[in-house]
């Protein structure tokens, strides 16, 4: 016997006012395993339909994947951006390192043409050098002319000639002195600018060598610093383009994967909502299963029972010939004996009764009250034997104290068939209803839905007149 078991007639014998609950919970779930007719009233328990279940399960799979996919939507659109991003980057690097060996091929071109002017101009310089040198040569050769020329000056500065008419040698020196000077002053005004034309031009040849060799060593400077800038630009763009590349091939592998997954969820979307689709048709064709299994085990019932109204109950029926609760003053008690306890009188612990207490004949038989199914029959503790019968429309009733039991729970016992007999004595577990007899005492209780009901109002009028011991 199961713990719940236990309980729920445990609470039962003590007039607990849990015990309708209890009771109710376990007889349904006690019809469901003992494999009992499942009639309307014992479809109230709360089923999960497993196709139900499995569907729900499918379609939270197929929402989880739709989210998914639109994750790697959203990440495939960003890398999509980055891609683009990148190959612009990528284009404008190529665009700039083009640049930049342009720029480089111009800074060549001019490091040539300077190289040139340098040669031209290192030529040039050979040429002013040989020049100078030549006027050089041609001032030492007439070094001693000129130095005549220049004694002559001297000494006609330092004796003048004399006036022409003081006397006729004076005019005589005068004369000759004239012839002279004007034999010798071209030639020494011509040699005085010759000289001066080469002391120029030499003079002009050394600050053009001057000017020439620094705007040289200027262009030089110049163009080295921006052949290793261009160099530097050049070097950094290239790693910056192959750093790009990686990248780019970086984000399309990603895309590539994103793609994949993509097209994977989309697969297991696709086969979820199949599954979904064939798990409905399944489930809607369970339902209509069961609605005709309940519309034909209706119809029967209600044929069993428009029968039962016009004929003699059939012994070999397998569910109740009338409903219970129109048998309310016809039912015989399950037994012959005195009451000694009804229905809400003080159980002798502080509690009220929930059903009545019988004193019987010693070996008596105890027989089923109305027809119904053996929910269960076995001991209970020192109460003796239990067997609970369900009568059908949420109503069951419970008999304990018994010492032997003839049924099995999941059979379907008529009105009248034997259940048990009765012992010797009444069982230890009644002691606690403070009963002088020690007589066998059975414990009856009917309960509707779940709560126990004054079990007086289905016994017949000759039966509810009995009279219990202590007059109650």
């Amino acid at each position: 016997m199961s713990g719940t078991a236990t309980a729920v007639i445990r609470r039962g014998m003590s007039g607990d006012r849990t015990l309708a609950t209890s009771l109710a919970v376990f007889l349904m779930v006690s019809l469901f395993l003992a494999g009992g007719i499942p009639l309307a009233h014992a479809t109230d328990a709360t089923e999960t339909d497993p196709v139900d279940t499995s569907a729900t399960v499918l379609e939270q799979e197929q929402q989880a994947s739709r989210l998914e996919l639109q994750s790697v939507a959203d990440e495939a659109a960003l890398a999509a951006k980055a891609l683009s991003a990148l190959e612009s980057d990528i284009a404008a690097l190529r665009a700039d390192q083009r640049e930049l060996d342009s720029k480089i091929a111009e800074a060549a071109s001019r490091r040539a043409e300077l190289d040139q002017k340098i040669a031209d101009g290192e030529q040039s310089m050979t040429g002013l050098s040989e020049r100078q040198n030549s006027v050089r040569l041609s001032l030492i050769s007439r070094r001693s002319v000129l130095a005549e020329i220049l004694a002559a000056l001297q000494r006609i500065g330092r004796d003048p000639p004399p006036a022409l008419l003081v006397t006729p040698e004076d005019a005589l020196s005068s004369v000759r002195s004239a012839i002279l000077l004007g034999a010798v002053v071209p030639e020494i005004r011509a040699e005085t600018e010759a000289l001066a034309a080469d002391l120029k031009e030499l003079a002009s040849l050394r600050q053009a060598i001057a000017a020439e060799r620094l705007s040289l060593a200027s262009a030089l400077e110049k163009n080295a610093e921006e052949e290793q800038r261009l160099a530097s630009l050049a070097s950094e763009k290239a790693a910056l383009q192959e750093e790009s590349a990686r990248r780019l091939e970086r984000e399309r592998q990603r895309a590539e994967a994103l793609s994949v997954r993509s097209s994977e969820l989309e697969s297991v979307i696709a086969t979820l909502a199949d599954e979904i689709v064939a798990l409905n048709q399944a489930a809607e064709a369970a339902r209509e299963a069961e609605q005709e299994r309940q519309q034909q085990l209706a119809e029967r019932l209600e044929r069993a029972r428009a029968f039962a109204a016009v004929a003699v109950p059939d012994k070999n029926r397998i569910m109740p010939a009338y409903a219970f609760s129109k048998l309310t003053g016809t039912l015989f008690p399950p037994t012959a004996g005195e009451t000694l306890r009804y229905f809400g009188a003080d159980d002798g612990t502080g509690h009220t009764l929930a059903g009545e207490v019988l004193a019987t004949e010693k070996g008596a038989t105890v027989s089923a009250p109305a027809d119904g199914w053996i929910a269960y029959a076995g001991p209970f503790r020192s109460y003796g034997q239990v067997v609970i019968i369900d009568t059908g429309e949420n109503h069951h009733v419970v008999l304990a104290g018994m010492e032997k039991i003839k049924v099995s729970a999941g059979r379907f016992v008529v009105a009248g068939e034997p259940l048990a007999t009765m012992g010797q004595t009444r069982f230890a577990g009644s002691a606690a209803l403070s009963l002088a007899s020690e007589r066998p005492t059975l414990y009856i209780e009917i309960r509707k839905d779940g709560q126990p009901v004054d079990p007086r109002s289905w016994w017949r009028d000759d039966m509810s007149s009995r009279k219990a011991s202590n007059d109650t």
